[in-house]
């Protein structure tokens, strides 16, 4: 949604559906972090890899939301308008998570988190190169310093983990390639028809990915079934939180302008940071605290752009 759009809801929706749009937008983004949480607990603690751990994430979104969709739209609706960028959008989000679970499995949630929120900086470097979107030089210092936190967060985690410390960059790449394609596909489908498109996807791509990371002897490729009633009970939590929790979102967007929603993308980092403290026992230090700092003020400053730029051109 353009900013001009948003800036036109802002006076057009009722303040109740905008504060249902926010409350709702609340509990997203304190659900959808749990569900990175039981991706690190079934390789940690569960000895799944993190490939296995990504099919079960779209299997199980596939499995759970398929009834509410044929329910409301019938086997019509398993025929979407733009089938192959539904299942390209699946494929990337597929790429996306399987290197945010390979990430968790190694390093702290905060950390991954943290890193993974230059997926913002890289949005607007892909949209003012492909899309020739305007960015203006306020916006391209706002990136800049928002990579030099991410780097804050990356330099010790590197020399603990080595390259795996970059794996959250490449995902924020591919989840803001994913953005891309939303922005250039629209609204053809529903969110149900697409939700259930990129569950196959998902599903069939990691099939492939499974198959050839395990050819290669890779331990984080490895197929295997859950050990026991817990780890059936947690990969299919982890699907239906993926599934119903990205419903939610593209319901609160909905119902509230996209430049009240987009700050609450940065509550992931602190839902993030309990999990791991009271899972996992892991605590950012002062230094990656500031890095975290940095990434948040620099994000809170483009949406604060984007939101100012969206009035200048209503008004005008």
């Amino acid at each position: 949604m353009s900013s001009l759009t948003a800036s036109t809801r802002t006076a057009a929706t009722p303040t109740h559906t905008v504060m249902q749009g926010l409350a709702i937008m609340l509990v997203a983004m304190i659900i959808l972090p749990c569900m990175d949480a039981i991706a690190k607990y079934m390789a940690v603690y569960q000895g799944m890899s993190p490939a296995q751990v990504t099919f079960y994430r779209f299997f199980f979104q596939l499995v759970s939301v398929l009834p509410m969709l044929l329910s409301t739209g019938g086997l019509r609706a398993l025929r979407p308008k733009r089938l192959w960028f539904n299942l390209l959008r699946g494929v990337l989000l597929a790429g996306a998570a399987l290197l945010f679970f390979v990430s968790v499995k190694y390093m702290p949630l905060a950390d991954v988190f943290a890193i993974y929120f230059v997926e913002p900086f890289i949005l607007t470097c892909l949209s003012a190169l492909i899309l020739r979107e305007k960015v203006g030089w306020r916006r391209w210092l706002a990136i800049f310093i928002g990579f030099g936190g991410a780097m804050i967060v990356i330099q010790p985690s590197f020399e603990i983990f080595g390259l795996k410390s970059l794996l959250p960059v490449f995902c924020a790449f591919l989840f803001a390639c994913y953005l891309l394609l939303n922005r250039v596909v629209g609204n053809a489908d529903t969110p149900l028809t697409m939700q259930t498109i990129a569950g196959i996807g998902g599903s069939l791509f990691m099939i492939g990915v499974i198959a050839v990371g395990y050819s290669a002897g890779s331990v984080d490729f490895v197929p295997s079934l859950p050990h026991s009633t817990l780890g059936w009970v947690l990969v299919i939590a982890l699907g239906t939180i993926s599934g119903y929790g990205h419903l939610l979102v593209v319901k609160a967007f909905r119902a509230a302008p996209v430049s009240l929603l987009a700050p609450f993308h940065y509550l992931e980092i602190i839902t993030g940071t309990a999990l791991g403290f009271l899972i996992f026992g892991e605590f950012p230090t002062l230094s990656k605290w500031l890095g975290i700092a940095i990434i948040i003020g620099s994000g809170l400053f483009m949406i604060w752009r984007e939101r100012r730029a969206g009035l200048m051109v209503k008004i005008d």
